[in-house]
């Protein structure tokens, strides 16, 4: 996905509603996690209040954090698989969750789309980031008239 994107979608309704955050980033994007948090601090947010963990045993670190009463919401983007490890965790503490677990989006043609628009729009839709993106199309409709 889009980390430099994702993460402050989340982040941005937990400043707003008062609360400190702890970015956990996929192993691969570390480096855009820490740019994110220094762009916070520049831009005004105290320290500790978004703060970066990166791990390579994720596991019982995050299985530590929803242990935490002070640990009351949970927001996940990534696969299906990790999802439902999270969820059976969080639920153990009662932890509100909210998932992005892979997309499933489809793509429509109608009988009057123009078709060169159509076909670059789905080239994109499917294409974009190489293909990994919880929005890229999944599915390519076409009504019967095209």
């Amino acid at each position: 996905n889009f980390p430099a994107a994702m993460a402050p979608r989340e982040i941005a309704p937990a400043l707003a509603a008062g609360c400190t955050v702890i970015l956990k980033p996929a192993s691969e994007t570390p480096l855009t996690a820490y740019a994110l948090a220094a762009l916070y601090q520049e831009a005004g947010v105290p320290p500790g209040v978004v703060n970066v963990l990166t791990t390579s045993n994720p596991g019982p670190v995050t299985a530590a954090l929803l242990a935490d009463p002070r640990v009351r919401k949970l927001s996940f983007t990534g696969s299906t698989g990790v999802g439902r490890v999270l969820l059976a965790e969080a639920a153990k503490h009662v932890v509100s969750c909210s998932m992005e677990l892979g997309g499933n989006a489809p793509f429509l043609v109608f009988d009057d789309a123009d078709l060169d628009a159509a076909v670059d729009g789905a080239m994109v839709a499917k294409m974009r980031n190489a293909g990994e993106a919880c929005t890229a199309a999944n599915r390519i409709y076409v009504q019967s008239g095209v």
